[in-house]
């Protein structure tokens, strides 16, 4: 049976897009484990060849959504800007990690102003935005200057518990399925290949700055001419995919996929009874979004395990995960 620890600990490594060494270093780490040689990027991406000369690059991004802290009110309370396209009303309540420049951590809680509901009767009915809600740090802090001395300051770290569970079931609840699920997947293509002893013109590719646009927009190998793309599969009312299967997308909203690549995939998948759906993404980009509006001349297909409420508290399950991972291996092979 397939131990997701890996896929756990990467998970808790807080990892927000701007804030990623920690994690990167996790990812470099584990496949030099593995028996590979990583390298950073300059933007401090993690790229890894299992074999010479790699033509294809199979790429997932390890940043998440988070905050910044972008003031200090009076009453001791911080305001934030948004990393990536957080949803607030999924956010409300969440408990975070304040990290400041000079590395102290202080826990706190993202809150609705006024969010008492003995004080507060229209609280329920509010529309929430940036302007209404705060960040109450767990410290005695009750103005300004009280904030100030625990060296916290605009432009530090808002990360949040991604409160990661495993059930025996399959199910897979935490934040940030999208997209650490898709650097999990990326770590069992690189085991596979040493178990197997193979070394395929193939090479992994950690992004860093997905959520913000342009991860995957550089840093690949000169030899490349394929990206294939593992993020979270989308799963709503006009969505055909599911938990337990691999998501093979056709369009998002940068346009189609390339049609060759991804009806190879869709054979793959048919011909070795992995289950799948093919899907259209409306509100959706991706590395390989920012590496064709780059000029990348690749040939992109986008894949991944379902991801139930993305960018809210997003559930997957290891049969859509192992599908993806099956079919990476069945694409490879088929080269």
């Amino acid at each position: 049976m397939r131990s997701y620890k890996t896929l756990e600990q990467l998970v808790n490594i807080d990892s927000p897009t701007g804030y990623t060494a920690a994690a990167c270093k996790y990812i470099f780490d584990e496949l030099s484990r593995i028996g590979y040689q990583p390298e950073y990027t300059n933007k401090g991406a993690v790229r890894c060849s299992l074999g010479k000369q790699p033509t294809l690059a199979i790429a997932a991004h390890v940043d998440t959504l988070g905050a910044i802290v972008s003031g200090i009110k009076a009453d001791g309370t911080l305001s934030f800007s948004p990393l990536g396209g957080l949803l607030l009303t999924s956010a409300e309540g969440e408990y975070v990690n304040v990290i400041t420049l000079k590395g102290k951590v202080y826990t706190g809680t993202l809150l609705f102003n006024n969010p008492s509901a003995h004080a507060n009767k229209i609280r329920e009915t509010t529309h929430r935005d940036l302007d209404n809600m705060h960040i109450r740090l767990d410290e005695e802090v009750y103005s300004k200057g009280d904030v100030n001395k625990l060296d916290v300051s605009i432009g530090d770290i808002i990360a949040f518990e991604p409160r990661y569970r495993e059930y025996k079931n399959g199910f897979i609840k935490s934040r940030f399925m999208d997209n650490k699920a898709g650097c999990f997947v990326l770590f069992e293509i690189a085991r596979y290949c040493k178990e197997k002893n193979i070394a395929p013109a193939v090479e992994l590719f950690f992004s860093n700055y997905e959520e913000v646009g342009h991860g995957g927009t550089v840093g690949y190998s000169d030899t490349v001419n394929e990206l294939l793309v593992i993020d979270m599969g989308v799963l709503g009312d006009a969505c055909e995919g599911n938990e337990v299967k691999c998501s093979i997308c056709a369009k998002d909203s940068s346009g189609p996929y390339d049609y060759d690549f991804r009806k190879k995939l869709v054979e793959l998948a048919e011909g070795n009874k992995i289950p799948f759906a093919i899907d259209v993404y409306p509100y959706y980009g991706s590395d390989g979004s920012a590496a064709l509006r780059a000029g990348k001349d690749y040939k992109v297909a986008l894949i991944g395990p379902g991801v139930a409420a993305s960018h809210g508290v997003e559930r997957t399950h290891k049969k859509g995960i192992e599908a993806t991972i099956d079919l990476c291996v069945k694409y490879i092979e088929s080269r």
